[in-house]
Protein backbone atom coordinates (compact mmCIF):
# COMPACT_ATOMS: atom_id res chain seq x y z
CA UNK A 1 0.00 0.00 0.00
CA UNK A 2 1.30 3.39 -0.87
CA UNK A 3 2.58 6.02 2.20
CA UNK A 4 -0.41 8.36 3.02
CA UNK A 5 1.53 11.48 2.02
CA UNK A 6 2.62 9.75 -1.60
CA UNK A 7 -1.35 8.39 -2.20
CA UNK A 8 -2.77 12.05 -1.75
CA UNK A 9 0.26 13.36 -4.80
CA UNK A 10 -1.10 10.07 -6.55
CA UNK A 11 -3.76 12.26 -8.72
CA UNK A 12 -0.91 15.05 -9.39
CA UNK A 13 1.52 12.97 -10.34
CA UNK A 14 -0.76 10.74 -13.02
CA UNK A 15 -1.45 14.39 -14.04
CA UNK A 16 1.85 15.54 -14.63
CA UNK A 17 2.76 12.11 -16.52
CA UNK A 18 0.39 12.77 -18.88
CA UNK A 19 0.65 16.02 -19.44
CA UNK A 20 4.55 15.56 -20.58
CA UNK A 21 3.63 12.72 -23.02
CA UNK A 22 3.29 15.21 -26.03
CA UNK A 23 7.20 16.45 -25.27
CA UNK A 24 8.54 12.97 -24.17
CA UNK A 25 7.14 10.90 -26.93
CA UNK A 26 5.44 12.81 -29.57
CA UNK A 27 9.17 13.50 -31.11
CA UNK A 28 9.04 9.73 -31.67
CA UNK A 29 5.78 9.60 -32.96
CA UNK A 30 6.47 12.49 -35.46
CA UNK A 31 9.63 11.12 -36.51
CA UNK A 32 7.68 7.43 -37.50
CA UNK A 33 5.03 9.81 -39.56
CA UNK A 34 7.16 11.38 -41.38
CA UNK A 35 7.54 9.29 -44.57
CA UNK A 36 3.71 8.65 -44.99
CA UNK A 37 1.16 10.11 -46.93
CA UNK A 38 0.60 13.83 -45.66
CA UNK A 39 -3.56 12.70 -45.42
CA UNK A 40 -2.33 9.92 -43.32
CA UNK A 41 -0.22 11.86 -41.36
CA UNK A 42 -1.96 14.83 -40.75
CA UNK A 43 -5.30 12.33 -39.90
CA UNK A 44 -2.68 10.55 -37.31
CA UNK A 45 -1.38 13.70 -36.00
CA UNK A 46 -4.53 14.99 -35.16
CA UNK A 47 -5.74 12.20 -33.55
CA UNK A 48 -3.00 11.70 -31.41
CA UNK A 49 -3.82 15.08 -30.06
CA UNK A 50 -7.31 14.30 -29.85
CA UNK A 51 -6.68 11.40 -27.99
CA UNK A 52 -4.23 13.39 -25.77
CA UNK A 53 -6.31 15.81 -24.63
CA UNK A 54 -9.13 12.91 -24.02
CA UNK A 55 -6.51 11.55 -21.66
CA UNK A 56 -5.84 14.44 -20.04
CA UNK A 57 -9.30 15.28 -19.65
CA UNK A 58 -9.51 11.79 -17.94
CA UNK A 59 -7.20 12.52 -15.40
CA UNK A 60 -8.98 16.28 -14.00
CA UNK A 61 -12.34 14.63 -14.03
CA UNK A 62 -12.22 11.37 -12.44
CA UNK A 63 -15.87 9.22 -13.12
CA UNK A 64 -15.85 5.67 -13.96
CA UNK A 65 -16.15 6.30 -17.44
CA UNK A 66 -12.64 8.31 -17.44
CA UNK A 67 -11.20 4.68 -16.08
CA UNK A 68 -11.82 3.25 -19.14
CA UNK A 69 -10.84 5.68 -21.18
CA UNK A 70 -7.11 5.78 -19.46
CA UNK A 71 -6.71 1.84 -19.19
CA UNK A 72 -7.86 2.10 -23.23
CA UNK A 73 -5.66 4.80 -24.42
CA UNK A 74 -2.43 4.42 -22.17
CA UNK A 75 -1.70 1.17 -23.56
CA UNK A 76 -2.30 2.04 -26.52
CA UNK A 77 0.39 4.90 -26.30
CA UNK A 78 2.78 2.07 -25.43
CA UNK A 79 2.12 -0.02 -28.71
CA UNK A 80 2.48 3.15 -30.31
CA UNK A 81 5.68 4.14 -28.83
CA UNK A 82 7.39 0.52 -29.61
CA UNK A 83 5.65 0.05 -33.23
CA UNK A 84 7.69 3.72 -33.75
CA UNK A 85 10.72 2.02 -32.08
CA UNK A 86 10.57 -0.82 -34.41
CA UNK A 87 10.29 1.55 -37.40
CA UNK A 88 13.50 2.95 -36.78
CA UNK A 89 12.37 5.99 -35.08
CA UNK A 90 14.31 6.90 -31.83
CA UNK A 91 11.90 6.08 -29.55
CA UNK A 92 13.65 5.02 -26.40
CA UNK A 93 12.25 7.88 -23.75
CA UNK A 94 8.86 7.34 -25.44
CA UNK A 95 8.47 3.80 -24.62
CA UNK A 96 9.72 4.29 -21.32
CA UNK A 97 7.79 7.00 -20.94
CA UNK A 98 4.25 5.50 -22.07
CA UNK A 99 4.99 2.21 -20.13
CA UNK A 100 5.36 4.31 -16.79
CA UNK A 101 2.05 6.33 -18.05
CA UNK A 102 0.46 2.71 -18.64
CA UNK A 103 1.72 1.36 -14.90
CA UNK A 104 0.16 4.55 -13.01
CA UNK A 105 -3.45 4.32 -15.19
CA UNK A 106 -3.45 0.34 -14.03
CA UNK A 107 -2.47 1.13 -10.61
CA UNK A 108 -5.36 0.18 -7.81
CA UNK A 109 -4.81 4.05 -7.14
CA UNK A 110 -6.13 5.06 -10.77
CA UNK A 111 -9.29 2.91 -10.11
CA UNK A 112 -9.53 4.67 -6.64
CA UNK A 113 -9.73 8.01 -7.95
CA UNK A 114 -11.92 7.79 -10.66
CA UNK A 115 -14.67 5.40 -9.06
CA UNK A 116 -15.41 7.84 -5.95
CA UNK A 117 -15.47 10.97 -8.21
CA UNK A 118 -19.25 11.48 -8.69
CA UNK A 119 -19.19 9.39 -5.36
CA UNK A 120 -21.46 11.29 -1.85
CA UNK A 121 -19.04 12.58 0.04
CA UNK A 122 -20.76 10.12 2.83
CA UNK A 123 -19.72 6.88 0.89
CA UNK A 124 -16.15 5.41 -0.09
CA UNK A 125 -16.03 3.10 -3.00
CA UNK A 126 -13.53 0.51 -3.51
CA UNK A 127 -12.99 -1.18 -6.76
CA UNK A 128 -12.99 -5.08 -7.24
CA UNK A 129 -10.13 -6.68 -9.02
CA UNK A 130 -11.09 -8.01 -12.27
CA UNK A 131 -11.92 -11.68 -12.93
CA UNK A 132 -9.32 -14.09 -13.26
CA UNK A 133 -10.95 -15.95 -16.42
CA UNK A 134 -11.10 -12.24 -17.89
CA UNK A 135 -7.39 -11.36 -17.05
CA UNK A 136 -5.50 -13.37 -19.98
CA UNK A 137 -6.88 -13.13 -23.13
CA UNK A 138 -10.39 -11.89 -23.38
CA UNK A 139 -9.68 -8.40 -22.02
CA UNK A 140 -6.64 -8.18 -23.86
CA UNK A 141 -8.51 -9.20 -27.43
CA UNK A 142 -11.00 -6.93 -26.62
CA UNK A 143 -9.14 -3.73 -25.65
CA UNK A 144 -7.24 -4.83 -29.52
CA UNK A 145 -10.20 -4.89 -31.81
CA UNK A 146 -11.70 -1.78 -29.67
CA UNK A 147 -8.25 -0.10 -30.57
CA UNK A 148 -7.85 -1.58 -34.11
CA UNK A 149 -11.56 -0.80 -34.64
CA UNK A 150 -11.31 3.03 -34.35
CA UNK A 151 -8.34 3.22 -35.86
CA UNK A 152 -7.92 0.99 -38.63
CA UNK A 153 -10.68 2.35 -41.25
CA UNK A 154 -9.90 6.18 -40.94
CA UNK A 155 -6.35 5.50 -41.75
CA UNK A 156 -7.20 3.15 -44.61
CA UNK A 157 -9.39 5.93 -45.71
CA UNK A 158 -6.86 8.67 -45.48
CA UNK A 159 -4.48 6.32 -47.16
CA UNK A 160 -6.86 5.89 -50.26
CA UNK A 161 -7.69 2.75 -49.92
CA UNK A 162 -11.37 3.40 -50.88
CA UNK A 163 -12.90 -0.35 -49.88
CA UNK A 164 -11.32 -1.80 -47.43
CA UNK A 165 -11.34 1.81 -45.56
CA UNK A 166 -14.94 2.08 -46.12
CA UNK A 167 -15.70 -1.90 -44.71
CA UNK A 168 -13.49 -1.34 -41.23
CA UNK A 169 -14.99 1.85 -40.81
CA UNK A 170 -18.27 0.45 -41.64
CA UNK A 171 -17.90 -2.65 -39.22
CA UNK A 172 -14.82 -1.53 -36.51
CA UNK A 173 -16.29 1.73 -35.09
CA UNK A 174 -19.77 -0.39 -34.31
CA UNK A 175 -17.86 -3.38 -33.21
CA UNK A 176 -15.57 -1.15 -31.12
CA UNK A 177 -18.40 0.78 -29.46
CA UNK A 178 -20.20 -2.64 -28.18
CA UNK A 179 -16.54 -3.92 -27.18
CA UNK A 180 -15.64 -0.48 -25.45
CA UNK A 181 -19.14 -0.93 -23.42
CA UNK A 182 -18.23 -4.63 -22.55
CA UNK A 183 -14.69 -3.15 -20.80
CA UNK A 184 -16.38 -0.66 -19.05
CA UNK A 185 -18.33 -2.72 -17.05
CA UNK A 186 -14.89 -3.86 -15.40
CA UNK A 187 -14.54 0.06 -14.55
CA UNK A 188 -18.48 -0.51 -12.27
CA UNK A 189 -16.81 -3.09 -10.03
CA UNK A 190 -16.63 -2.25 -6.23
CA UNK A 191 -17.37 -2.43 -2.96
CA UNK A 192 -18.88 0.75 -1.31
CA UNK A 193 -19.35 1.63 2.06
CA UNK A 194 -22.77 3.99 2.59
CA UNK A 195 -23.67 5.54 6.22
CA UNK A 196 -26.64 2.17 6.12
CA UNK A 197 -23.57 -0.41 5.74
CA UNK A 198 -22.30 -1.67 2.57
CA UNK A 199 -23.00 -2.13 -0.99
CA UNK A 200 -21.20 -4.62 -3.43
CA UNK A 201 -21.92 -3.30 -7.27
CA UNK A 202 -20.85 -5.76 -9.64
CA UNK A 203 -22.54 -5.99 -13.22
CA UNK A 204 -20.48 -8.86 -14.04
CA UNK A 205 -20.94 -11.24 -11.18
CA UNK A 206 -24.50 -10.35 -9.91
CA UNK A 207 -27.85 -10.03 -11.24
CA UNK A 208 -28.50 -7.30 -8.93
CA UNK A 209 -25.99 -4.75 -6.28
CA UNK A 210 -25.50 -6.94 -2.23
CA UNK A 211 -27.20 -4.51 -0.20
CA UNK A 212 -25.87 -5.09 3.37
CA UNK A 213 -26.99 -3.23 6.76
CA UNK A 214 -24.44 -2.10 9.55
CA UNK A 215 -26.59 -4.07 11.99
CA UNK A 216 -26.15 -6.87 9.32
CA UNK A 217 -22.37 -6.84 9.56
CA UNK A 218 -20.99 -9.09 11.61
CA UNK A 219 -17.13 -8.87 10.39
CA UNK A 220 -15.21 -7.94 7.94
CA UNK A 221 -11.68 -9.37 7.39
CA UNK A 222 -9.05 -11.51 5.10
CA UNK A 223 -10.99 -14.96 3.92
CA UNK A 224 -9.78 -18.26 5.71
CA UNK A 225 -8.45 -20.99 3.71
CA UNK A 226 -11.18 -23.54 4.69
CA UNK A 227 -13.94 -20.85 4.03
CA UNK A 228 -17.14 -21.94 3.59
CA UNK A 229 -18.63 -18.46 1.93
CA UNK A 230 -20.08 -17.51 -1.14
CA UNK A 231 -17.71 -16.62 -3.35
CA UNK A 232 -18.05 -13.80 -5.48
CA UNK A 233 -14.12 -13.06 -6.33
CA UNK A 234 -15.26 -14.89 -9.79
CA UNK A 235 -10.80 -16.70 -8.75
CA UNK A 236 -9.43 -12.60 -9.38
CA UNK A 237 -5.85 -12.53 -7.66
CA UNK A 238 -5.43 -11.25 -4.45
CA UNK A 239 -6.30 -11.22 -1.17
CA UNK A 240 -10.45 -11.94 -0.67
CA UNK A 241 -12.19 -10.21 2.04
CA UNK A 242 -14.70 -12.83 4.10
CA UNK A 243 -17.64 -10.44 5.45
CA UNK A 244 -19.94 -12.29 7.85
CA UNK A 245 -23.27 -11.25 8.30
CA UNK A 246 -25.77 -11.59 11.29
CA UNK A 247 -28.45 -13.19 9.46
CA UNK A 248 -29.24 -14.35 5.76
CA UNK A 249 -28.56 -11.82 3.24
CA UNK A 250 -30.17 -12.51 -0.53
CA UNK A 251 -27.69 -12.88 -3.29
CA UNK A 252 -28.64 -13.26 -6.93
CA UNK A 253 -25.77 -14.28 -8.64
CA UNK A 254 -25.42 -14.30 -12.40
CA UNK A 255 -23.91 -17.92 -13.71
CA UNK A 256 -25.17 -21.01 -15.98
CA UNK A 257 -27.90 -23.17 -14.84
CA UNK A 258 -29.25 -20.11 -12.30
CA UNK A 259 -32.73 -19.32 -12.57
CA UNK A 260 -32.40 -15.49 -14.02
CA UNK A 261 -32.96 -13.10 -10.84
CA UNK A 262 -32.88 -16.67 -8.48
CA UNK A 263 -31.41 -15.20 -5.20
CA UNK A 264 -28.94 -17.39 -2.96
CA UNK A 265 -29.47 -16.88 0.87
CA UNK A 266 -25.76 -16.70 2.65
CA UNK A 267 -24.60 -15.75 5.71
CA UNK A 268 -20.77 -14.82 4.25
CA UNK A 269 -19.32 -13.91 1.05
CA UNK A 270 -16.26 -13.24 -0.73
CA UNK A 271 -15.24 -10.42 -2.91
CA UNK A 272 -11.69 -9.70 -4.05
CA UNK A 273 -11.18 -5.32 -3.61
CA UNK A 274 -7.41 -4.09 -5.24
CA UNK A 275 -6.55 -2.33 -1.77
CA UNK A 276 -8.10 -4.98 0.64
CA UNK A 277 -5.87 -3.39 3.14
CA UNK A 278 -7.35 0.53 2.73
CA UNK A 279 -10.58 -1.40 2.23
CA UNK A 280 -10.32 -3.15 6.26
CA UNK A 281 -8.89 0.36 7.17
CA UNK A 282 -12.04 2.10 6.00
CA UNK A 283 -14.22 -0.74 7.81
CA UNK A 284 -12.73 0.34 11.18
CA UNK A 285 -12.73 3.63 10.48
CA UNK A 286 -16.35 3.31 10.08
CA UNK A 287 -16.79 0.86 13.14
CA UNK A 288 -18.12 -1.75 10.30
CA UNK A 289 -17.61 -5.34 11.55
Amino acid sequence: MLPPTFRRAFPWILRAWWVALPFTAGPAFADALHTAPDAVRTLASVGLWVLWAAGLAATLVPHPVSLTALRVLAPAAVVAAVAAAVGGASSALAVAWTAVAAALVLAPDTGMLCVNGPAYPNERRFPLRAPAPLLLGPIELAWAFAVAGVVAGPLLLADREWLWGAVLTAVGIPVAWLLLRSLHQLSRRWAVFVPAGLVLVDPIGLIDSVMVRRQQVRALGPAPADTRALDLTQRAPGLAIEAQFSEDVDVAVVGAGRKAGAPTKTQALLFTPTLPGAFLDEAKDRRLG
